[in-house]
C-alpha cells in the first residue's frame, strides 16, 4: 500500500507543510520525519484501499465501552442522537466517547476508529495497527465510497522541534490468529496472567441500593455455589460519593469497609472493590473543598460526563491529587485488604493532551500510575481506552455495561455509543475477542441466571451465561444465589464447566454461533440478534 501523507504545522505564527509517501507493505513500517520547530495542526496519510463484495470492516472504538461491531459497506456509523444542544450540554453526552474530538459524518461507508482496524473476507483478515500510541492516537478512516483509508495522529496543538514518529504502524494478513499474534509480538506485549476470575458483582443486585446486609445475605448466598479463592466484588454503592473513597458510607456499611473485606476472607473468597479514580461526582466533598485538583477549562473544573449527576475529571499531576490517590490505594488494598480493584471511567484521565503531551501519552501515564499503586493486585480496567491498557491491567472490559434487557429502552438508543446495552455488550466481545490472552483477560460484564428483575428470555440468559464463561477470562453473576431453585444451581454448574474451552465465532448465512464444549462434548450456541 503507498501512503501519501501530509503534516501542517505552524511554526512562528505561519503555517508551513510537509509532504511526502510511504509504502506498507506486510511487516512493520516507522515512518519518523524531522520537523521544525512549531506545533502540529494535523498529521494525516492516506491510500487507496477497496473491499470486496461481502467484505466487512471493524474499527476499534475509542474506549473500551464504545460500541464497535463489524461492518459492511453501506452502514452508518452512528453518532449520538439529534438530540437538543441543551440535553447535550446538561448531561455531557458527548463526553464520554470521542465525540468532542472527532467528527462524525454520519454517512453510509464511512467509519473510524482507533489504535487498530482490520478488513475481513471470510476467514483472512487485512490487519492495520498502530505500534506505538504515545504520539498521539492512531486514527483511522475508511470511505468505502471511495475506497480509501486514511490514517491520522491525534497530536493537534503538540510542540514539535526535531524528529516525530508520524506513523508507527503494522500490517498483516493471514487468519484471524496470525494477524494477532503477529501485532503483539510485535509490540512485545503480553497479558499479565492467564488466571481467569469467577465469582459474583453487586453491580446489579441491588446496584447503588447495596449496604452492608445486602452484601453479607449474598455472601452468604454465594458460599455453597462458588468456590474458594472466587472472588466478590461490591461494587458502586459502598461510598459516600463518587470520589470520596477514604470511607465507606458510615450509614449504609457502619462497620466499616475492612468489616466486609474480612468477612469475605472468611468466607474463602477473593474481596474485590469497585472505584472510579479519576473522577468525582457533583456535590462530593473532594470537589468542593480541592477544585483546583481537577483538569481546568475557562478556570473552572472540567465536567468529563454526565454519569451520578455529573463527573468532573481529577488531575493526577496535580501533587495533593496524586497524594491523594496513593493514600485511597493504600487504604483500600492495605488496610482495608481488598484483593482485587475494579477501576471504572478511566478515560478520564485524559480528556485531552498539551502542547508537551498527547492525549494518548497521557492516557498511558495514567495507567502506568494505577499499576504502581496497585502493585500485584490485580485491577479490572473498565470505560478506558484499549491500548493503553495493554499488558498494563489484569482483566479489561471490553463492551458497556449489561443491561438486565436485550437492548435497553428505546429512549437510550438515541444517547451514545457507550451506551449500556446487554446487545452491544456482547457483540463488542465478539468483534473484540482476539485481545483476549494477548492485550489482557476479557470482561464481558456479568450474566444473570435469576428470572427476578430480568426481563431477558430463558434463552437470552442462558446464552449470555454461556458466552461469559467462553469468551474471555471474568465470569461473575450478579444473582443473589441463595433464590437460585435447583435446575438454576445445575445450569450454573453447567455452565461454569464450561470455561477454558477454546472458542471460535463463525458466521454463518449473517449469524453467529459459540462453538464451545461442554463436558468434554461439542456444542454451539446461537448468538442472537448480532451485530
Amino acid at each position: 500500500m503507498l501512503f501519501n501523507y501530509r503534516i501542517d504545522i505552524f511554526e512562528d505564527g505561519e503555517p508551513s507543510l510537509m509532504q511526502g509517501n510511504f509504502t506498507l507493505d506486510v511487516g512493520e513500517k516507522r515512518v519518523v520525519c524531522h520537523l521544525p520547530k512549531g506545533h502540529l495542526q494535523s498529521v494525516t496519510a492516506s491510500t487507496p484501499l477497496h473491499i470486496a463484495e461481502g467484505e466487512k470492516v471493524f474499527m476499534n472504538g475509542y474506549q473500551s465501552r464504545t460500541y464497535c461491531p463489524e461492518y459492511a459497506a453501506k452502514d452508518v456509523l452512528r453518532p449520538r442522537g439529534p438530540l437538543p444542544k441543551w440535553m447535550v450540554d446538561k448531561f455531557r453526552l458527548d463526553r464520554s466517547g470521542d465525540y468532542h474530538f472527532v467528527d462524525y459524518p454520519a454517512k453510509p461507508g464511512l467509519f473510524h476508529g482507533f489504535s487498530y482496524c482490520y478488513f475481513r473476507y471470510h476467514d483472512t483478515y487485512r490487519l492495520i495497527a498502530s505500534l506505538d500510541e504515545r504520539p498521539g492516537y492512531t486514527i483511522f478512516r475508511y470511505d468505502a465510497g471511495k475506497g480509501e483509508l486514511t490514517v491520522e495522529r491525534d497530536c493537534a496543538g503538540l510542540r514539535c522541534n526535531g524528529d516525530f514518529h508520524a506513523f508507527d504502524l503494522l500490517y498483516a494478513v493471514g487468519t484471524e490468529d496470525e494477524v494477532f499474534d503477529a501485532w503483539f509480538d510485535a509490540l512485545g506485549v503480553h497479558a499479565r496472567t492467564a488466571e481467569q476470575l469467577a465469582g459474583y458483582t453487586s453491580r446489579y443486585v441491588p446496584y447503588q441500593g447495596i449496604n452492608e446486609k445486602t452484601i453479607r445475605d449474598d455472601l452468604a448466598g454465594c458460599v455453597d455455589q462458588l468456590e474458594g479463592g472466587d472472588l466478590f466484588e461490591i461494587d458502586d454503592g459502598w461510598q459516600t460519593c463518587v470520589g470520596d473513597w477514604m470511607r465507606g458510607s458510615v450509614t449504609r456499611f457502619p462497620s466499616g469497609m475492612k468489616a466486609s473485606a474480612d468477612a469475605i476472607h472468611q468466607k474463602g473468597m477473593r474481596a474485590g472493590l469497585w472505584l472510579a479514580p479519576f473522577v468525582a461526582q457533583e456535590g462530593s466533598a473532594l470537589l468542593r473543598e480541592h477544585p483546583d485538583w481537577f483538569l481546568q477549562r475557562d478556570g473552572k473544573p472540567w465536567a468529563c460526563g454526565g454519569k451520578w449527576g455529573g463527573i468532573y475529571a481529577l488531575d493526577f499531576d496535580h501533587p495533593a491529587a496524586r497524594g491523594y490517590l496513593s493514600d485511597v490505594f493504600y487504604r483500600v488494598l492495605e488496610e482495608w485488604g481488598f484483593d482485587v480493584v475494579k477501576l471504572d471511567c478511566l478515560y478520564a484521565a485524559a480528556p485531552f493532551g498539551s502542547e508537551d503531551e498527547s492525549r494518548a501519552a497521557r492516557m498511558t501515564r495514567a495507567l502506568e500510575l494505577l499499576r504502581s499503586l496497585c502493585g500485584y493486585k490485580p485491577i479490572i480496567a473498565c470505560a478506558v481506552p484499549l491500548m493503553p491498557a495493554f499488558g498494563v491491567v489484569e482483566y479489561c472490559r471490553v463492551g458497556c455495561d449489561v443491561t438486565t434487557d436485550w437492548d435497553d429502552k428505546p429512549w437510550r438508543r438515541l444517547l451514545h455509543r457507550e451506551r449500556p446495552s446487554t446487545r452491544q455488550a456482547v457483540s463488542n466481545a465478539v468483534f473484540r475477542r482476539a485481545l483476549n490472552g494477548r492485550a489482557f483477560l476479557l470482561d464481558p460484564d456479568a450474566f444473570f441466571l435469576r428470572e427476578e428483575g430480568v426481563h431477558l428470555t430463558k434463552r437470552q440468559r442462558d446464552m449470555l451465561a454461556a458466552f461469559d464463561a467462553v469468551i474471555g477470562g471474568v465470569f461473575l453473576h450478579a444473582d443473589d444465589m441463595s433464590r437460585y431453585p435447583q435446575q438454576v444451581r445445575e445450569r450454573y454448574c453447567a455452565v461454569r464447566r464450561m470455561r477454558g474451552a477454546r472458542e471460535v465465532q463463525v458466521e454463518t448465512d449473517g449469524k453467529w454461533l459459540l462453538h464451545c464444549e461442554l463436558d468434554g462434548q461439542p456444542c454451539e450456541l446461537p448468538m442472537d440478534d448480532l451485530p
